[in-house]
């Protein structure tokens, strides 16, 4: 499950997903096999490799699972310690924004560049591999 993002002209800019349980302070995933392996069903850590620290409790209301459900409705921001995180798979270059003044996602909201930046920030884990191919 994710929420694709396009361009008010339907260019794909790519997909937030949820992406499991991650250090934001060492800034590592949790998942064993790495970034990478976030998306295969690999099983996940119970504390953070680098510095030891356990998950923060998190609910729907406020993780990244949460968001992707639409539980989560609290303005995106980096967190600290280990919360969940999403990934984001680009569709296009993130130039693409340059260019562009409103991104829309498959629910018919809109962005500002600046709000679909902060959207962002819950992204820790990029995907580039996939720029110019069609996913949904």
């Amino acid at each position: 499950m994710g929420c694709n993002f396009y361009t008010l002209d339907n260019q794909h800019i790519g997909k937030r997903s949820a992406a499991g349980m991650y250090c934001w302070d060492c800034g590592v995933s949790l998942c064993i096999g790495g970034k990478y392996e976030v998306h295969t069903g690999k099983p996940f850590q119970s504390k953070c490799p680098v510095c030891g620290k356990n998950a923060n409790n998190e609910s729907l209301e406020n993780s990244s699972v949460g968001r992707e459900l639409g539980f989560n409705q609290n303005k995106p921001m980096i967190k600290k310690g280990v919360s969940s995180c999403s990934s984001f798979t680009w569709a296009n270059e993130n130039d693409i924004l340059n260019t562009k003044r409103k991104v829309i996602d498959e629910y018919g909201r809109k962005y500002s560049i600046d709000d679909f930046h902060n959207i962002l920030q819950e992204c820790p884990i990029q995907f580039m591999g996939f720029i110019g191919t069609e996913f949904s």
